[in-house]
């Protein structure tokens, strides 16, 4: 069942189109991310779905019902900011209490309510604390606790760990995750970093020019971006450049089954961690002798730069063994190959 359905979505700003027939449906518990470059049409696609802004066509559907008509405040989709948004001059506890006063919620249920929501974002201790006296991670745990209390059927979550350090970074979204298992919110997070949302999301829609590029599982969006736009923004992506000639694709590092593709010049996808680096010759098939040309280590991983004749590809390797100016031997490990035509 989906929680939140987007059907044929516009918006234009000043005579710019930012979103064009954007169509989404989200399944009830789901995590998702919006994915894409700044300007893109996320943080617009945001705010059309918590009703702080009007669509020029289509519609939004939250729970099943039409928010066409329905003002932000009783759609039940509520967004963390990137800036937490606290208020200053209330304390931890009644920050988290204040959108079940506005409710009118009765004094008992909102202290009990908001007391187990402050137990679970593990801050019953900083219950009377102000936010100046909070730390980042915990502020946003207070921001998240607020936008919970309220039981939303979708949570928005708008780049809500830019403001962090890496190791913080790590630490909430881990803890976000984890929130959210435990409540079971529909989820949404806006970002554009492609590593958080791998590894948050279930789903993610990459969103380039104000349309959804593909929406997909991480692995498939990395392994087999739908487009070239994609390919390129999720990035560690050689191109090799050939043509498809009775149903095989023919470049230089070999021949390769292309059935499904039509007859024609293509460029085939090769990632980074797809291409096998030996000293010796391997087994098998499209082995290519090559020279290193460049080397950086990573920490857990190496990535060199070879030469076969005039290309250069880039490969990750665990082998840091191998030396700028070495002999050796490459092969590509696919099974299906990725081609673009052109």
């Amino acid at each position: 069942m989906s929680t939140l359905r987007i059907e044929n979505i516009s918006k234009s700003f000043g005579g710019k189109n930012v979103l064009r027939d954007i169509s989404l449906s989200i399944n009830e518990g789901e995590f998702v991310s919006l994915l894409g470059p700044s300007g893109c049409g996320k943080t617009t696609l945001f705010k059309l779905i918590a009703g702080l802004e009007a669509p020029d066509s289509g519609s939004i559907f939250i729970g099943g019902k039409c928010c066409d008509n329905i003002p932000a405040r009783k759609r039940g989709a509520l967004i963390v900011f990137q800036d937490y948004g606290l208020f200053p001059h209330m304390t931890v506890m009644q920050n988290i209490e204040f959108g079940l006063t506005a409710q009118k919620i009765t004094r008992s249920e909102r202290s009990t309510r908001s007391a187990k929501m402050l137990e679970l974002v593990q801050l019953s201790e900083k219950s009377g604390s102000y936010p100046h006296e909070l730390s980042g991670g915990q502020k946003q745990r207070v921001a998240l606790a607020r936008a919970c209390v309220l039981e939303p059927k979708v949570l928005l979550l708008d780049e809500p760990f830019s403001n962090l350090d890496t190791n913080l970074k790590e630490a909430m979204r881990e803890f976000v995750l984890e929130l959210q298992r435990t409540l079971k919110i529909t989820t949404i997070l806006v970002t554009h970093d492609k590593e958080e949302a791998f590894m948050t999301s279930q789903r993610v829609a990459v969103i380039f020019d104000g349309r959804i590029q593909q929406f997909d599982s991480p692995f498939q969006i990395y392994s087999e971006p739908k487009t070239k736009l994609v390919a390129d923004f999720i990035g560690e992506t050689n191109y090799i450049d050939g043509n498809v000639i009775n149903g095989k694709f023919i470049c230089p590092l070999g021949s390769f089954e292309a059935t499904d593709y039509p007859s024609g010049a293509a460029e085939m996808m090769l990632k980074f961690d797809k291409i096998s680096l030996s000293k010796i010759p391997l087994n098998g098939q499209n082995i290519s002798p090559c020279k290193v040309t460049d080397k950086k280590y990573k920490g857990g991983t190496t990535t060199y730069k070879v030469a076969i004749k005039e290309l250069i590809l880039t490969l990750n390797s665990s082998d840091d063994s191998f030396e700028v100016g070495e002999e050796a031997f490459i092969q590509p490990e696919i099974n299906t190959i990725s081609l673009f035509m052109k």
